[in-house]
């Protein structure tokens, strides 16, 4: 077993543009390939934007067509990604928010969001999260923005023995130093690593603080993104000392 190399990447999306934001994602993943990453975490509703009042009409089920082309760059470039979507199953009437997890081996797994923010409610159901991800020596526990915002939730991850807790969020730049408290806090009680994978620029009404971040086990900043824009955050973990860098989206 080894430790894999992961990434987070802090892309801008458009505003409800599905095939937009699906060629970008495209983009990031050659990237991220590139620099010989094995997991790529997107943040939040990466494909369509954090846009709730799009949701209903941009929800897709988690087998849509429309995302074969991700599904197939991540089996051939051997690298499991983690996108997010507004879901909606055939037969259901709620929205959850999902993160979809494109595997390297070209199987697909769903994660939804377990807890909303305020408000949320008027546009998506709560979900039931999913399993953790088990790559090379890392035990992944996936977490979508408010779902950290629930002690309980990391305390679980780490209870079910993830090395890694890592979320998919947006975060703005007035909660940003609240919110990054809360995840370093996670790091330093659990004695587990913490991604941070953020939106890279203006979504929803909100403007993202950007700044994905790497802390190790010990609630030490590792790497941390310069601000908002696109931006690739690179990181591995060898002997048990965590080490990343950034790269620019080009």
């Amino acid at each position: 077993m080894s430790a894999p190399r992961i990434a987070a990447a802090q892309s801008c999306s458009i505003a409800g543009d599905l095939p937009a934001n699906i060629a970008h994602h495209l983009r990031f993943m050659d990237l991220a390939a590139a620099h010989g990453v094995q997991l790529l975490l997107f943040p939040e509703l990466s494909l369509t934007g954090y846009e709730p009042a799009l949701a209903a009409e941009l929800a897709q089920p988690a087998s849509t067509p429309l995302l074969q082309p991700l599904r197939d760059r991540a089996r051939q470039l051997a690298m499991t990604t983690v996108v997010g979507l507004p879901l909606r199953e055939p037969g259901e009437e709620g929205v959850q928010i999902a993160a979809l997890v494109l595997h390297a081996d070209g199987h697909q797994t769903v994660h939804t969001k377990q807890h909303l923010h305020p408000g949320e409610d008027a546009y998506f159901v709560p979900g039931s999260g999913g399993a953790p991800l088990a790559l090379g020596d890392e035990q992944i526990a996936l977490a979508i923005c408010a779902d950290f915002s629930h002690a309980s939730h990391a305390a679980q991850a780490k209870a079910e023995g993830a090395t890694l807790y890592a979320a998919s969020v947006l975060i703005g730049e007035s909660g940003y130093p609240v919110d990054s408290a809360i995840l370093q806090g996670y790091a330093q009680s659990h004695g587990m690593a913490v991604l941070v994978a953020n939106h890279g620029g203006p979504t929803g009404g909100w403007r993202s603080a950007g700044r994905s971040v790497l802390w190790d086990a010990r609630g030490q900043r590792v790497v941390e993104t310069a601000g908002a824009g696109d931006q690739l955050l690179l990181a591995d973990h060898e002997v048990g000392n965590w080490q990343g860098r950034v790269v620019a989206f080009t």
